[in-house]
């Protein structure tokens, strides 16, 4: 009766963990950055339509709401106090996709800075540490600005020609008598009580009204004049969204 021969087990080499394919040569790494930043570009003008949309339903909506309430004598003023708070939401809003698009276009900056501007002109100043701070946001993407700061930015845009034209046909609404019920032969209500009486929004005096209207809009005036400290992209010329 014959035995098993006894067999020795082959080592098996380790296997090598696979990676991620790393430029090798320059024209490589040229063409990873290249394709990069077409990325970035990509994903920056994605937001920036984003922010244009915001914009321009804002604009749409004040339009709207001021065709309806100075169009008849019979439009209550609230569809203007209505159109600021629909207005106030999509600030909101746009300030939220601001930062978003913040973040990509501070990465394009970056590289366009420091490496596309030193090959069209070599030798110009360049952050030693430019490529370390893309890679740390790429694995760490952060914020950088606050919420505040990016609402102050869109408001001193574009929002306080909106808010303010609001209010002047809001203020017309109020005074001129020839858009009040019973369309009065007066193209403005000089009497102070009359404009009060006029303001009243349901079951709210109409000197609440007005009180609230100019505590909202000096709080706006804060938001236009609150000075941030310059830092990031706002550091490098003035063409800034």
């Amino acid at each position: 009766m014959s035995t098993p021969l006894a067999t020795t087990p082959v080592p098996v080499p380790p296997r090598e963990e696979a990676g991620p394919l790393l430029p090798q040569t320059r024209n490589e790494y040229i063409t990873v950055v290249a394709h990069y930043h077409r990325a970035e570009i990509a994903r920056m003008a994605g937001w920036r339509d984003r922010i244009d949309r915001t914009t321009n339903w804002a604009l749409t909506v004040a339009a709207a709401m001021m065709s309806v309430s100075l169009s008849t004598p019979n439009a209550h003023h609230g569809v203007l106090l209505f159109g600021m708070l629909l207005v106030t939401i999509l600030l909101r809003i746009e300030a939220r996709r601001y930062r978003f698009f913040d973040v990509y276009r501070a990465r394009v900056r970056l590289l366009e800075r420091n490496y596309y501007a030193n090959v069209l002109d070599p030798g110009g100043p360049m952050d030693a540490d430019w490529a370390k701070i893309i890679g740390d946001d790429l694995r760490h993407p952060d914020f950088h600005i606050t919420f505040q700061e990016a609402r102050s930015r869109r408001l001193k845009r574009n929002y306080v020609w909106i808010y303010l034209i609001l209010l002047l046909a809001w203020m017309l609404k109020i005074t001129s008598g020839k858009l009040q019920p019973g369309a009065g032969s007066a193209e403005i209500a000089f009497s102070v009580r009359g404009t009060v009486e006029n303001a009243a929004l349901g079951p709210l005096p109409g000197w609440l009204v007005i009180l609230a209207v100019v505590l909202f809009y000096g709080w706006l005036g804060f938001q236009v004049w609150r000075q941030f400290e310059l830092d990031g992209e706002l550091m490098h010329g003035e063409a800034h969204v």
